[in-house]
């Protein structure tokens, strides 16, 4: 039975000193299309969709760094990628001395281990040792049924060079009538920005695919770790208490887990 842990990288956007679009387009794939408008302050700009769930841009020509190429793609576009194609891709913007301005990059509990109750219930207990100072929870329903449709856990803030979304991936996929919903479950969605996207791209692009998970999980524990502690003991004791035993058999999951390649969506 294949591992019910896995990651895929879900969205890429870097930026290139001095580039071709053509040779931008070409070397990322799928079908470009020139746009009426500009894109980001970038006057020239092409877009690319994947089964409509999934948007790419990129732009360029913007006066004040002509030659300056931005690319912005959302998951539907890369989670569909090899990783190979994603380390290649990586290689590739590094070599021209690009710099990543964010990397997404989603583990997936396709069997809900660890209910989103019990990962709340921790942070609500002072359970979650992190550097995020906030934490922000969304729910949504039906308006005419109360039917739940989605909750997120949000720590951290949008304006911060790591936010972590945890969320209910299964539920949110059968809200929007996906065929492939039962496919998930809890996803641990860490989205990285500027420094911290860059090297996290570093080291992805050199490092073998079958240590990407292990590095991953190293990332999202230098962000948040839960602990058998609460928030009236002293700092020292928070960083040091007993990992709660569902954090440390979620991690080690995650770190034995496999590399995905999403299905388009249809």
């Amino acid at each position: 039975m294949s591992s019910p842990f896995t990651l895929t990288i879900d969205w890429l956007a870097f930026t290139l000193p001095s580039g071709s679009a053509q040779d931008t387009m070409q070397m990322l794939g799928g079908d470009w299309t020139k746009s009426a408008t500009g894109f980001r302050g970038y006057p020239a700009s092409w877009i690319t969709a994947s089964a409509s769930r999934g948007v790419g841009k990129l732009g360029t020509r913007a006066p004040r760094a002509p030659l300056e190429v931005h690319v912005d793609l959302s998951a539907g576009i890369v989670a569909p990628w090899p990783s190979g194609k994603v380390r290649t891709i990586l290689q590739w913007i590094l070599k021209q001395d690009g710099h990543l301005t964010r990397l997404d990059c989603a583990l997936d509990d396709r069997n809900s281990c660890v209910p989103l109750l019990t990962i709340r219930q921790a942070i609500e207990a002072g359970q979650c040792v992190t550097r995020a100072d906030r934490m922000q929870r969304i729910s949504s329903s039906s308006i005419h049924n109360a039917t739940p449709s989605g909750e997120t856990l949000y720590l951290g803030s949008p304006q911060s060079q790591t936010m972590l979304r945890i969320y209910d991936k299964r539920l949110e996929s059968q809200t929007k009538q996906r065929e492939d919903w039962q496919d998930y479950g809890i996803r641990w969605e860490l989205e990285l920005k500027k420094d911290r996207a860059q090297g996290c791209g570093q080291v992805l692009s050199y490092l073998e695919e079958a240590d990407w998970l292990e590095f991953i999980v190293g990332v999202l524990r230098g962000y948040v770790d839960f602990r058998a502690t609460s928030r009236d003991e002293e700092d020292e004791f928070r960083y040091r208490a007993p990992l709660l035993d569902w954090w440390l058999l979620l991690t080690d999951g995650f770190k034995k887990g496999r590399l995905v390649v999403e299905k388009e969506a249809q």
